[in-house]
């Protein structure tokens, strides 16, 4: 019922074929002018309470356990932090209590809880 759908074979796999390449170009446009255009992060400076946290942090943790929230996270089920974007938090486990490895399990230098992994990266 398709218009093409009477066409003969190889002009159908040249028209998806094209069609592909096509697509192929645009997502590679729209990638290159999403990385352009979308900052990257800054890292901002820590006031001194932020700062004695974040060297308590590191004593009982080590420096390779801490992480920075990228974006500003509402916890929203039992045990899971709601935190803002720049935080440091320390890296306890990388799954939750079910095996889940897109929540983990950190210390927010008081509380424990779990965070989304993809709003974190390595301090």
């Amino acid at each position: 019922q398709m218009p093409h759908g009477r066409m003969p074979l190889p002009g159908f796999w040249k028209m998806v074929d094209d069609t592909l390449k096509q697509s192929d170009a645009e997502l590679r446009t729209f990638c290159q002018t999403f990385e352009t255009v979308t900052p990257s992060p800054v890292t901002q400076p820590l006031n001194p309470a932020e700062e004695r946290k974040v060297l308590s942090l590191v004593s009982k943790h080590g420096p390779d356990k801490l992480y920075q929230v990228t974006s500003n996270i509402s916890g929203s089920k039992d045990l899971d932090l709601t935190l803002q974007r720049g935080q440091i938090v320390a890296l306890l486990q990388t799954m939750d209590t079910k095996g889940n490895t897109s929540r983990w399990l950190v210390d927010a230098g008081g509380p424990r809880g779990f965070v989304p992994a993809g709003k974190l990266r390595p301090y």
